[in-house]
């Protein structure tokens, strides 16, 4: 039975993450964008605990790791998609140039989709991570129902067809970008833990002040703490 429960936990977990994902897709098209959101931090938190447990209980497997990649595209690519779109449906400029434009927003999914598919065939990805990995990205999509909450000034330039388009077209390319990126994956005296935990202190002050407007600027310093790590500590990406 312990066996059994060793064996099957992880991907019981993994399944969790794409059940919320599933559910915050509904909660999307039905124009309840909150909810959907939240889904995107549930799968998160799954999409951590998996892993971890797989780590912990050493019950690693083929179909767990295909399993996950699946998940991911679900939780990860299409529920920001569709977050994404019904943002742009918002925009009052939208209709002047046709509901085609909504459609852009599902490069997301697609530029999601071959993040995970490099990912698994990436063998520099063990300790790093090439590219903006798509629990990321898809939580700062999931940050922008809130931000439209919080700062009702910040309508008019959020939902924007023009800011959409950008920040679709920025996030797809960090998604494939060849940009070697911190992994959360602390080791015992390993000089990069330093820029770990700069990372979570930063991101745990501004999330505490900012809530969910801070999570664009956790992004920016997640990425620019990449940049000096892999820069000045001479952390050349695994070629």
């Amino acid at each position: 039975m312990r066996k059994r429960v060793k064996k099957h936990l992880p991907n019981a977990i993994t399944c969790a993450n794409l059940f919320s994902g599933c559910v915050g897709i509904v909660f999307a098209f039905s124009d309840n964008l909150i909810f959907a959101a939240y889904c995107i931090f549930l799968s998160a938190i799954f999409d951590f605990f998996d892993g971890f447990a797989s780590r912990v209980l050493q019950s690693f497997s083929g179909i767990g790791k295909d399993l996950d990649s699946l998940a991911d595209m679900v939780s990860f690519g299409f529920l920001p998609s569709a977050i994404l779109y019904e943002l742009f449906l918002k925009s009052p400029q939208i209709y002047n140039i046709g509901d085609f434009m909504c459609f852009i927003a599902f490069a997301i999914a697609v530029f999601s989709a071959l993040r995970l598919a490099k990912f698994n065939i990436d063998t520099r990805q063990a300790e790093i991570f090439i590219g903006l990995p798509t629990p990321a990205n898809a939580i700062l999509i999931a940050s922008l129902p809130f931000i439209v909450q919080q700062y009702p000034a910040l309508n008019f330039y959020i939902l924007n067809r023009y800011t959409l388009t950008i920040l679709d077209v920025v996030m797809c390319a960090l998604l494939v970008a060849e940009l070697p990126l911190i992994s959360l994956k602390f080791k015992p005296k390993d000089p990069r833990n330093l820029y770990r935990y700069l990372l979570l202190l930063f991101s745990a002050i501004l999330i505490l002040f900012f809530k969910f407007a801070a999570v664009p600027v956790v992004i920016f310093i997640y990425i620019t703490l990449s940049i000096i790590q892999f820069k000045f500590d001479n952390d050349k990406v695994p070629g």
